[in-house]
């Protein structure tokens, strides 16, 4: 080719390179504002720096009074969205350009078939099935099952000791309380075993991915094999009293699922979507639940009028029953005060810190575009301690919540919100109740420790577990 036809073949290219630079120019001017850092670094050190020292609210905080409630920066090597606002929770919360983003390892330990990591229709389908074992109407069949866990916890873990270290203990509980109601694992070297390989599971959701011998991660996955293979185990023994009909379809989540069928009497779930669903639930049970029980039991070592207002509750229930009578559903509606003090826990100090997304394609949201393949980083307390919308946040208020519905859509989202709401909250607050019941009435405690502090490690974690000294007050 000569040099002359060389010249005007560039030349009729050159248009085309013109409208590649306008488009890629026009779409870095639509990016939102802030640095993405050091290439695939970014501020992921900075961010889980301020994680370990509780300081994370404050440093997206100085971001957003930097850049807005939209901003770019890079974090886990991808480059990322910080959106902040009632409008962005919605957004993340309800919108199908976004996929629920996990960790690989998450993936890796438990499954793609979760809830969690499901999208969509098949979101919507999942969450149908699993729903109605976790209305009200039918947990209020469990109160009683889950009043005996816990007075047995007690008995154990609490009676005839002079100090206790709180948040163990919480992770017991709940592991003991979700393994009988969820499954129907009752006390026993079962439950032991499969606890041990649980723990194992859980250390390895945040480790680097890569299984090989002598780390976290290669541990984690051999725990999580022996995990699957006993739900798969329970799973077959349901099945089978299930057509001998010696187990009732409702009585625990495993036998609800396996007896959910179609129109033509297919099964709706598959038997790896039970094990990884299951898994699920334990996980996010075990420390949300853990978090926020052992949060109360500090805020009402540190605050004489809460605890007295608690306590005048849970002792006027006491008054209305004979000895030994176990929680009924009708006790749990008066706790009104109790459950309001555990939402402004969850206000101020959300087990959840917040959660990643990841953009199905190209979306606009405030006015900039965030690329297919980006994260999107949401914060529950961003909105949570907003003082346009509650005022005085730093404020311990649990009067904040008498009215619910006066609280703006998508502000308080300690349980998400939309379709990703925790389907599991009311169980939460069931054992939340029945917890504080027993001990508010049955000990008084201090704390043990003159630090007063936690980290997140993601959940909150007290330091030194929150060791308190108790004092029994009477026979439970």
């Amino acid at each position: 080719m000569s040099y002359l036809a060389l010249f005007f073949t560039l030349l009729s290219l050159l248009p085309i390179f013109l409208l590649i630079k306008i488009k890629r120019s026009s779409n870095s001017c639509r990016l939102p504002p802030g640095s993405l850092g050091i290439p695939v670094i970014g501020q992921t050190f900075g961010f889980l720096r301020a994680m370990k020292a509780n300081r994370a609210e404050k440093w997206l905080q100085d971001r957003v009074d930097k850049n807005g409630a939209v901003s770019k920066l890079t974090l886990f090597g991808i480059p990322t969205v910080i959106i902040h606002g009632q409008a962005a929770n919605k957004f993340t919360f309800t919108s199908d350009t976004l996929l629920s983003e996990q960790p690989k390892s998450f993936a890796k330990l438990v499954g793609k078939r979760n809830l969690l990591l499901l999208n969509g229709e098949d979101h919507r389908r999942v969450r149908g099935v699993i729903m109605p074992f976790l209305k009200p109407e039918v947990l209020k069949q469990y109160v009683g099952k889950m009043d005996g866990e816990i007075r047995n916890h007690i008995d154990v873990y609490w009676q005839s000791k002079q100090e206790v270290t709180v948040m163990p203990l919480m992770k017991i509980l709940t592991f003991n309380v979700m393994s009988s109601l969820l499954f129907g694992l009752e006390p026993g070297a079962r439950r032991e075993t499969f606890l041990e390989s649980f723990q194992y599971v859980l250390e390895g959701i945040l480790a680097i991915p890569v299984n090989i011998p002598f780390t976290v991660f290669h541990r984690s996955k051999q725990a999580s094999s022996r995990v699957k293979s006993m739900i798969i185990d329970l799973i077959h023994e349901k099945r089978l009293a299930l057509e001998k009909k010696e187990v009732l379809p409702h009585q625990d989540l495993i036998t609800s699922l396996l007896s959910i069928h179609g129109e033509g009497n297919e099964a709706l779930f598959s038997e790896q979507e039970i094990v990884e669903n299951v898994m699920l639930f334990m996980m996010a049970g075990y420390d949300t639940s853990s978090s926020l029980l052992t949060l109360m039991i500090r805020l009402l070592a540190i605050d004489p009028a809460v605890h007295a207002a608690v306590l005048e509750e849970q002792e006027e229930i006491t008054k209305s029953k004979r000895s030994e009578e176990p929680i009924t559903w009708e006790d749990l509606t008066k706790m009104k005060y109790t459950w309001r003090v555990a939402l402004e826990v969850l206000r101020i100090t959300p087990p959840v810190f917040g959660g990643m997304r990841k953009t199905l394609k190209d979306i606009e949201f405030g006015g900039y575009l965030i690329p297919k393949g980006w994260q999107v980083l949401w914060a529950a307390n961003m909105t949570q301690m907003d003082e346009s919308i509650f005022p005085d946040p730093s404020k311990f208020d649990p009067k904040r919540f008498e009215n619910q519905a006066s609280v703006p859509p998508y502000s308080f989202v300690a349980f998400g919100g939309g379709p990703r709401l925790c389907p599991g909250n009311e169980f939460a607050r069931i054992e939340i109740l029945v917890l504080m019941h027993y001990l508010v009435t049955g000990f008084t405690w201090k704390l043990s420790d003159k630090v007063n502090n936690f980290t997140r490690n993601p959940f909150p974690v007290p330091t030194k577990g929150l060791p308190i000294r108790i004092q029994r007050k009477s026979l439970l």
